[in-house]
């Protein structure tokens, strides 16, 4: 099954900020889409961003603009660039395929931004 190990989450300041890894193993990661996802506490886990696997990204509007998604193909990993970061971007940040997850959840890295 497919696993997952996301990593570089922290505490950052509003306006703040940060960039993601994901690396992915047991995968043909190249052909798949891959996605980031985010869960609140008592949310639900919903995906923010993807990227095809020729590298076509889309975004969920709450991000538009501040997170830039990309992917290393040889090294089976998928980034997520966090800018210009707001409190209501905190949250458990986890990758897995998109737009449906088929993959074993990773743990998921934890970004809290707070002033």
């Amino acid at each position: 099954q497919m696993q997952f190990v996301e990593s570089g989450g922290g505490s950052v300041q509003p306006g703040g900020s940060l960039r993601l890894s994901c690396a992915a193993s047991r995968i043909t990661f190249s052909t798949y889409t891959m996605g980031w996802y985010r869960q609140a506490p008592g949310e639900q886990r919903d995906l923010v961003a993807r990227s095809t696997s020729s590298g076509i990204t889309t975004y969920a509007d709450s991000v538009k603009g501040r997170f830039t998604v990309s992917r290393d193909n040889a090294k089976n990993t998928v980034y997520l660039q966090m800018n210009s970061l707001k409190p209501e971007d905190t949250a458990a940040y986890y990758c897995n395929t998109a737009p449906s997850p088929i993959g074993d959840w990773g743990q998921g890295t934890q970004v809290t931004v707070s002033s």
